[in-house]
């Protein structure tokens, strides 16, 4: 059975940085495109980088362009999220997910892009 784990959620102030993993097993991770989501209370499930099998592919949502960056090491089978000025906007649960293919073609950020997730991990920034 495939197995996603988020880890590294966090209390932080805004300006902050945190860094988000996600361990995967039972999966050829290095074939797969990842993704990250995440879910504020009240708000749909949003699609926030993707990264492709190789790593040198990545997408990110407008919102976070520029202070979050994901990466992975398909050696570890681990996806990392590293966020940086953090904004109270940002608070929500963060999700990792496995793609059906090995690039970010799709659109990337459509949670039908992805057939297997992790359980979540907080992340809550304040002001």
């Amino acid at each position: 059975q495939v197995q996603l784990a988020e880890s590294g959620g966090d209390s932080v102030q805004a300006g902050g940085s945190l860094r988000l993993a996600c361990t995967v097993s039972r999966l050829s991770f290095r074939l797969y495109a990842m993704g990250w989501f995440r879910q504020a209370p009240g708000k749909e499930r949003e699609g926030i980088s993707c990264i492709g099998s190789n790593g040198l592919e990545t997408y990110y949502t407008d919102s976070v362009k520029g202070r979050f960056t994901t990466s992975r090491d398909n050696a570890k089978n681990t996806l990392y999220l590293e966020m940086n000025m953090l904004k109270p906007e940002d608070t929500a649960m963060y999700y990792c997910a496995a793609g059906t293919t090995s690039d970010c073609s799709g659109p990337w950020s459509g949670k039908e892009k992805y057939n297997y997730w992790g359980k979540g991990t907080q992340v809550t920034v304040s002001s």
